[in-house]
């Protein structure tokens, strides 16, 4: 009796199992691929960012009319003695960042989170609301000042319209009126990120369990109990995110206060002040330099802090 073994071309051609734990090894092609899609972002990263950071922080030790590189002069630690004690305009902007600050984390924050909370109810026409309230975060803060100036015209804006005072000696100027106009600023950038947190807090709520929820209602605790005892803790990750936004948005904020008055007569801002310094005839380059390392500096924190956070958070995981 023979047996016969079977020679199947299927069998015949079948590739051998590559060994457990052995890399494939990448191809020529793939290390283009990879050199490319790593090497031309940084490089972009290295020619925008980094080079041009590097270059303001040796400007700022050096005295320059910005015409001729042979004119730079070394005037050490000159700049930042001068802004500290002899600059009048850098003590009100530093105060009017931390106003910006403490206006967005404890009203236009909380709004935000209000404006999550009531929208992650299944309300009829909740996608419409958050399109509504989502819209400013879409627009630049040059447009939304731009917005904000009609709103606020001292002769036909629709403030003074509605508070019959328009045309009229009475009247309140309030983007030139120094006392008023940093409140009035401040109200404006709230309408963008009250918008901004909303969504960033209704992604935060519908991620949570809900099974958190339904073992706090047999537990007999009430609505605001659950929320701020379960629901808030729970979502630690989008908190920290929205720390880190908010002081980040109080030093960045520009645009808004330039297109107004171009951070003068009650808005001074040291991102303001940069761009007085670097740009236009009483141009100092070694000041403004100065001015955009301390706001560097000062940047850095918050984001320090928010990636020792994630990076420790993965590393504990």
């Amino acid at each position: 009796m023979t047996t016969s073994t079977d020679k199947s071309p299927a069998r015949a051609q079948r590739p051998a199992a590559a060994p457990a734990g052995r890399v494939k090894r990448l191809s020529r092609r793939d290390k283009w691929v990879l050199a490319f899609m790593v090497g031309l972002p940084t490089l972009i990263q290295l020619t925008l960012v980094w080079i041009p950071t590097l270059l303001s922080a040796a400007l700022s030790f050096t005295r320059w009319n910005g015409l001729s590189l042979k004119d730079i002069q070394p005037a050490g630690t000159d700049n930042y003695e001068f802004v500290a004690q002899n600059y009048p305009p850098f003590w009100p902007a530093v105060q009017n960042n931390v106003l910006w600050l403490v206006f967005l984390a404890l009203i236009a924050t909380p709004l935000g989170l209000l404006l999550a909370i009531l929208l992650d109810q299944n309300i009829r026409g909740s996608k419409i609301y958050q399109s509504i309230f989502f819209t400013p975060v879409m627009l630049s803060l040059a447009l939304v000042g731009v917005i904000w100036q009609l709103f606020y015209n001292r002769d036909s804006g629709l403030l003074n319209f509605l508070l019959g005072t328009a045309g009229t000696p009475e009247a309140v100027d309030w983007f030139g009126d120094s006392s008023v106009n940093i409140w009035a600023a401040l109200i404006a950038a709230t309408w963008r990120h009250a918008g901004y947190v909303m969504i960033l807090y209704l992604a935060g709520l519908k991620g949570v369990d809900p099974t958190l929820r339904e073992a706090a209602q047999i537990d007999g605790a009430n609505a605001v109990q659950t929320f701020f005892r379960i629901i808030f803790p729970a979502m630690r990750p989008v908190n920290i995110i929205i720390i880190v936004i908010t002081l980040i948005e109080s030093l960045r904020a520009f645009d808004i206060v330039y297109v107004i008055n171009r951070g003068t007569n009650g808005l001074e801002l040291i991102s303001a002040l940069v761009i007085q310094n670097l740009v236009g005839e009483g141009q100092v380059i070694g000041v403004g330099s100065a001015l955009a390392v301390i706001l560097l500096v000062i940047s850095l924190v918050p984001i320090t802090f928010y990636l020792s956070r994630a990076f420790g958070k993965d590393k504990e995981a």
